[in-house]
């Protein structure tokens, strides 16, 4: 019996009934086109409108993570055009905080393969962004001091004074004061959160992996964050490409305008990939 077997791991159905979905997609860029079987491998073709394939923003291949005996991931098939908007769901320990690391190239599949934009996830660093439960702010630190620094690192032969300005508009765009003075140690949570979101968006990212990113906000400051999000992905990149949004959340109806699609887990495994009603 393989390594696989003997912790339970083989969970695929030999011959499963599919259904034909389409996703949403983004006027001008793409329609994605799936057969959806009752089993944890989702295949997925890809028929754009201008006749040239569009280009896979993610694809994982029988991706697997195991945690010593427990299977966090199992065989994980999926792939996600450029463009792309989706909501990932699933109860606590379902693998979704599992799989946004895995994307962003955090950790390491056990089994399998994942690609983001045809390359290896820790090759294309620079053009993905990762919100995770932590806001990765330096504590001792004000908001655009925070952001001032984080912007050098991601910019180079950019004078100070721009990347503060910089620092400044995407305080702003998520509704904080950048003159603000007090450290981000004293923060309320939701205003903890909203610095992290301004954090990820100052790179410019084509893809914007969200993990729980409504978490410890009321519903004004939720919203007014999805509004953000909708903006930011409704522009193309600085390449031309248009964003990918991939975000987990308990909270399926608040983030119901962000969904072209929506992503299910359960117990690691997907469970189903479809269109999100309007």
């Amino acid at each position: 019996m393989s390594a696989l077997a003997s912790v339970g791991f083989h969970n695929r159905i030999a011959d499963p009934a599919a259904t034909r979905i389409t996703l949403g997609a983004l006027p001008g860029f793409y329609t994605h086109r799936q057969i959806m079987p009752t089993t944890n491998h989702i295949p997925a073709e890809t028929v754009e409108n201008t006749g040239t394939r569009a280009l896979t923003a993610i694809e994982l291949k029988r991706v697997s993570k195991l945690y010593g005996s427990f299977v966090a991931l199992r065989e994980i098939s999926v792939s996600l055009p450029a463009g792309s908007s989706v909501v990932m769901l699933g109860e606590n320990g379902a693998g979704k905080s599992t799989l946004l690391k895995v994307v962003a190239g955090l950790q390491s599949p056990s089994y399998g393969t994942v690609s983001i934009f045809g390359e290896a996830p820790r090759d294309q660093r620079g053009v993905v962004a990762y919100m995770s439960h932590s806001t990765m702010l330096y504590d001792e630190l004000t908001g655009i001091e925070n952001l001032t620094y984080f912007g050098s690192l991601h910019t180079e032969g950019v004078g100070r004074s721009m990347l503060r300005e910089k620092a400044a508009e995407a305080l702003v765009e998520v509704g904080l004061d950048p003159a603000n003075t007090r450290r981000v140690g004293e923060y309320s949570q939701g205003m903890r959160q909203r610095a992290s979101l301004a954090r990820v968006l100052l790179s410019e990212p084509d893809l914007l992996l969200l993990d729980e990113p409504f978490s410890n906000l009321d519903v004004g400051s939720a919203h007014s964050m999805i509004t953000r999000l909708l903006a930011y992905v409704a522009q193309p990149s600085r390449s031309g490409m248009a964003r990918t949004l991939l975000l987990t959340t308990h909270q399926a109806e608040l983030a119901r305008p962000l969904a072209q699609s929506t992503l299910t887990l359960n117990a690691g495994r997907l469970v189903s990939l479809i269109e999100t009603p309007r």
